[in-house]
């Protein structure tokens, strides 16, 4: 089959603007990965989990970063994994690894949402005060925050990205106060640990259910590097600028997740440590005796986190879009998912989707607290956790397929180690990813009856891939047709 005319040095879709410098990819590439609530949540299992980080950032971070880094240098096309799936394995893969990373994103959605919902009432002094609980506020904030997203990325990438440099900068300093607040802490009080941090606190229990899930967990937060790739029509110069923002990411984030991790454990019991606000119990921990002229950093904190945050959804918005945008041009999607908006250059129909269905899902969320309909909702998200990993291992098999051949312009590979170093890095990878998806199919201790919640992951992953399959076979019509002529070429920004 044909495809679209393309750009002949990037082999992107035509009609998107380069709007991405290296700095821009760096911030994205942080916001998308860097997720601050994962310190709570890791450091209340305990000292274990710094060790957990450690293993998940050498078997898992790396082998992903080194993988993105070379199919982009590769392959810099508008669709990322979707257009290296399809490149290695045929269109069919190409299309299931781009549906199931889509829909799984499109439902992640509300759940990021209201966790910035509650993060935000930290930043007004109302924090654990109930606002968090009530739906009137957590629905309009959270529909606020998306659609402005939304409105921000349709208007154009030179004006979305600032969302999204936003959040990576939010994120980050977030987490910078926190490690600082430790710092001062520490030199200031001399106190040690509030938690053992000893040789054996720093060995997980393998045999318990709560390391096992929270090894999944890690990997879990450790995704998201990957998605700078599906803009691939929208970088400067995306051969080079792609694999230097993954080698400059990679280092920046590890270090937040474990100092992270290591400042909350220093500084809140963790059978106090709520998963929700733990980064900030601990600056206020901290703060709380190095005197009341630090106690702003708690709200400031919670307003960096909020912006972090919604800068998140902005990179989960608009890079999933891409994908969507992808297949619409190959019409296994409405071919209406392909066009670009003729004045600002966005693939403005595939980003306003996601955004209406993500508000159909916060419907079911937050106003249906407590009811069947929350059920409902909490349904769909076990549902989806096997499908979340199906676009890794197309990610990681490309990888181990790819053959060694000269890179284009002459460039050498990425991953170092010629052959044996891909073959590595691709079964490293692929490993952590099946154990992921071995362990999304354990069901835990208090799950009564256990066959119930097998069938919703199990059956849940079968019921969205025939869903995606329905929707494939009815598109193979459409993609045997003519493609439509592009009406303008990729635009180049200035630096």
């Amino acid at each position: 089959m044909t495809d679209r005319p393309r750009d002949e040095t990037t082999g992107t879709q035509r009609g998107m603007i380069r709007g991405l410098g290296l700095s821009d990819l760096v911030l994205f590439n942080i916001a998308a990965v860097l997720g601050i609530r994962w310190l709570a949540t890791s450091a209340k299992a305990g000292a274990s989990s710094l060790t957990m980080w450690v293993g998940g950032a050498l078997f898992f971070f790396v082998p992903l970063g080194l993988a993105v880094a070379e199919l982009s240098a590769r392959y810099p096309d508008e669709g990322g994994m979707y257009q290296w799936t399809k490149r290695r394995f045929g269109e069919g893969h190409g299309y299931l690894c781009g549906w199931c990373y889509w829909i799984c994103n499109v439902i992640y959605y509300p759940q990021l949402l209201i966790s910035t919902a509650v993060i935000s009432t930290y930043a007004i002094g109302r924090g654990g005060t109930g606002l968090g609980d009530q739906w009137t506020y957590v629905l309009a904030f959270t529909l606020v925050a998306l659609w402005a997203a939304t409105l921000l990325n349709i208007v154009g990438l030179n004006t979305g990205k600032w969302l999204q440099n936003a959040g990576g900068v939010g994120s980050y300093v977030t987490g910078a106060v926190l490690v600082a607040v430790l710092v001062a802490f520490v030199a200031s009080t001399h106190r040690g640990p509030v938690n053992p941090i000893t040789r054996a606190t720093l060995v997980p229990h393998l045999g318990s259910f709560e390391t096992v899930n929270l090894w999944a967990s890690i990997a879990f937060a450790f995704a998201g590097i990957e998605l700078i790739a599906t803009m691939g029509g929208e970088i400067r110069d995306p051969r080079r600028n792609l694999p230097r923002s993954i080698f400059i990411s990679v280092p920046l984030i590890v270090f937040l997740y474990l100092a992270g991790t290591t400042a909350v454990l220093w500084l809140v019991p963790t059978r106090d440590t709520n998963v929700v606000s733990g980064v900030l119990q601990g600056i206020a921990a901290g703060t709380a005796t190095l005197g009341p002229g630090f106690r702003w950093l708690v709200p400031a904190a919670a307003a960096a986190y909020t912006i972090g945050t919604i800068g998140c959804v902005g990179t989960w918005l608009v890079g999933p879009a891409r994908i969507a945008f992808a297949i619409g041009l190959d019409r296994y999607f409405p071919p209406i998912f392909g066009r670009v908006h003729p004045r600002w250059h966005t693939p403005y129909v595939a980003i306003l989707v996601e955004a209406g269905l993500a508000t159909l899902l916060l419907f079911l969320a937050v106003p249906g607290k407590g009811t069947t309909v929350e059920a409902l909702f909490l349904v769909l998200l076990d549902m989806n956790l096997l499908v979340y990993f199906i676009p890794f291992v197309y990610v990681f098999l490309c990888l181990l397929r790819e053959r060694a051949n000269a890179m284009p312009e002459g460039r050498g590979p990425v991953i170092p180690g010629g052959n044996a170093g891909r073959v590595v890095t691709a079964i490293c990878g692929l490993a952590v990813t099946i154990a992921a998806m071995i362990v999304a199919i354990v069901p835990p201790p208090d799950a009564h009856p256990v066959w119930l919640f097998e069938l919703k992951v199990v059956g849940g992953t079968v019921l969205f891939v025939l869903l995606g399959g329905i929707i494939y076979v009815m598109g193979r019509s459409r993609a045997a047709g003519p493609r439509p002529t592009p009406h303008d070429t990729p635009h180049e920004q200035p630096a």
